[in-house]
């Protein structure tokens, strides 16, 4: 869900760290959504007053999300919680299998990597639990750009990240959840 809220000048203002004040109104974190809502002025109706939205709040707000999903892998990155590269993401996968510890786990691999290499992560997430089940196995998520990924890493581009259970890991969680709801699903062949 992302949360908006009247802004000063009469527009509806995406508030995703949900901090800003005043009385907020929610809406599911889907592009189709937001754009239901902006053609069909429910967000006057929501607010109780005359608030317009631009026609490319959508686009804005994916925009939004794939920034703060950037920002929160450079933290895990600068606290020493994520790991990035195919070899090392499997042995750190295997020696989590061997210990049993796979649970918190978060797994991103690049929606524009090459078809071949997203199989073989999924392949691994198939080896270690399909994340099913809460604590099953680590999640995967496909919702970032190798560009988008190796800009947090300081690389041109990174195809395979793992992150290491934790805060910091869930947040990433939950944030790529709302930006897959602004971005078509890619191909999985």
């Amino acid at each position: 869900m992302i949360r908006f809220v009247a802004g000063p000048e009469g527009d509806a203002v995406p508030d995703l760290a949900a901090r800003l004040p005043g009385r907020g109104f929610w809406l599911s974190a889907s592009r189709d959504m937001v754009n239901t809502a902006s053609a069909k002025n429910l967000f006057s109706k929501a607010a109780r007053r005359k608030l317009s939205a631009p026609p490319d709040l959508a686009d804005r707000i994916e925009a939004l999300l794939a920034r703060r999903c950037g920002e929160l892998l450079g933290l895990a990155r600068r606290a020493g919680q994520a790991i990035v590269g195919f070899e090392k993401v499997k042995s750190e996968l295997k020696a989590r299998r061997a210990a049993a510890s796979l649970s918190g786990v978060v797994l991103l691999a690049a929606s524009d990597g090459a078809a071949d290499g997203r199989a073989k992560i999924r392949a691994l997430v198939g080896e270690t639990g399909d994340g099913s089940q809460a604590g099953s196995g680590p999640a995967l998520i496909e919702a970032l750009t190798a560009e988008e990924l190796g800009a947090a890493f300081g690389r041109d581009h990174a195809v395979h990240v793992l992150l290491l259970p934790g805060r910091l890991a869930e947040a990433v969680r939950s944030e790529a959840a709302r930006l897959s709801g602004f971005r078509p699903a890619r191909g999985t062949n």
